[in-house]
């Protein structure tokens, strides 16, 4: 064995405790330290030769790395839709790596177990009924690919096409019908071979939504009579967090036989609150659905989760037969479930937080993220220079400048919000409109960070 990695097991312990401690460092000072990084990244450092170690690259990276990293994991980091992690979840995710589990197989190893477990548990969650199998994937992308190719392989069963085999171009044109879909939808069928200019943008309902017009859906649906359609329906926006009706497309499903795909994303946690529960009725009628994880359960990066009623599909698609690897059983191994077939275990951060905090906890982390987010709306409608773009319904709050929002402006106000430190926003683009988002989904987040927000927008727009 190496000298140096020799010594980094013989105290791999005390290397362990380093690490600890800079972590520890780190998570205590979260909500303190600038959100986006400040300054330019050191330049590149020539790959080493006789290495320094554990505990001399411990130190490298917190000399080099670790100041220039954001703050994304804390309270006041409004970009995107990210999450954090919570206690329990970090805990999992050392542990994860502790462990390190090989997520393709059983392999002597109960791994495979405790994420079915995490996936029911999950389900239940959502309100998803037993019908649904699922896996855990990277994320909300790789989790549209994964229904839109089970999808592709029900259209080819229609058409008496074996698409796993065949490809995707036996099966001709298939549209992909979507009133407000994510940017993955389309990054997604270009990955399958469905190809981007075949998702069909259907109208969506007037007076400034997102949600797709059932009545046009229903025409472009007759349009195509006799042929198999892809539905994405959306279970929250990214602008305005606006759904579909999905319980009336799932009524048109009764009557046209299309795949019905719900991007979910972070919109079925609704499902956690009384409150907006509705807001995903229908959900369980979905014939595969994407739930990312990293969002708002709270996990670390990288996890989501797939579901689907067809697993006989999806094994058709994912299967991975070879004398070692084996051929699926009645319950397959999740190297025949997804892309991957070597991968961490996802599912242990999930099920930490999960026996963690209850129903009830994550329940409140929702809950509580929907009200800072209206308090900053209400907060955003009473400054001068700024108004809002759409209703806060539920956790991202979409706005812009009062007066002259060109794309330039708003940028400039952008960065202005970033370089404060104090909190870290991205643009979008509503009705045309160029504009700002602010998502809540974090479990740091308070009134008190709320209203910093709100401080920084009202001087950075003033």
């Amino acid at each position: 064995m190496h000298r140096t990695l020799a010594g980094d097991l013989s105290r791999l312990p005390e290397l362990l405790q380093a690490a600890r401690d800079l972590a520890v460092r780190e998570v205590a000072g979260l909500a303190e330290r600038p959100v986006a990084a400040p300054g330019r990244a050191p330049g590149r450092a020539p790959l080493p030769d006789g290495g320094v170690g554990g505990d001399g690259a411990l130190a490298r990276f917190a000399e080099r790395w670790a100041p220039g990293f954001s703050g994304s994991a804390g309270p006041r980091y409004l970009g995107l839709v990210t999450g954090g992690a919570t206690p329990a979840a970090v805990a999992g995710d050392w542990l994860t790596a502790a462990f390190d589990q090989n997520l393709c197989g059983a392999g002597g190893s109960w791994a495979q177990e405790l994420e079915r477990e995490t996936v029911a548990w999950l389900r239940e969650l959502f309100g998803l009924g037993e019908a649904h199998s699922g896996a855990f994937v990277t994320g909300a992308t790789m989790s549209n690919t994964v229904g839109l190719a089970i999808g592709r392989e029900w259209a080819g069963e229609r058409l008496g096409v074996d698409v796993s085999r065949a490809g995707a171009a036996a099966l001709g044109p298939l549209d992909v019908l979507s009133g407000s879909p994510h940017s993955s939808i389309a990054k997604a069928m270009s990955m399958l071979g469905l190809g981007r200019d075949r998702l069909r943008r259907v109208p969506l309902l007037p007076g400034g939504r997102e949600a797709v017009d059932v009545a046009a859906l229903e025409a472009a649906l007759a349009e195509r009579a006799g042929r198999p359609v892809l539905v994405v329906a959306n279970a929250g926006t990214v602008n305005t967090v606006d759904f579909d009706d999905l319980r009336a497309i799932a009524a048109l499903k009764e009557r046209y036989g299309f795949w019905l795909h719900v991007d979910a994303a972070f919109g079925a946690f609704a499902a956690l609150s009384p409150r907006h529960a509705a807001l995903v009725d229908g959900l369980d009628a979905a014939d595969s659905v994407c739930v990312d994880l990293h969002k708002w359960l709270n996990v670390p990066y990288d996890a989501a989760v797939q579901f689907t009623r067809r697993r006989d599909l999806q094994v058709a698609v994912f299967h991975n037969a070879s004398a070692y690897l084996g051929l699926p059983e009645e319950e397959p191994e999740f190297l025949h479930l997804t892309p991957e077939n070597s991968r961490r275990l996802r599912a242990l951060p999930a099920w930490f937080s999960l026996v963690a905090y209850g129903r009830a906890g994550h329940r409140e982390i929702v809950e509580r993220s929907v009200a800072l987010a209206r308090r900053l709306g209400a907060g955003i409608e009473a400054l001068p220079g700024l108004r809002l773009l759409a209703p806060v319904r539920l956790n991202v709050v979409c706005f812009t400048l009062a007066a002259d929002p060109s794309r330039e402006r708003v940028a400039a106000l952008a960065r202005a919000v970033a370089a404060s430190g104090e909190a870290y926003v991205t643009p979008t683009e509503f009705g045309g409109v160029p504009g700002l988002r602010a998502a809540f989904s974090n479990w740091r987040t308070t009134e008190a960070d709320t209203e910093r927000v709100l401080r920084v927008l009202a001087a950075a727009s003033g």
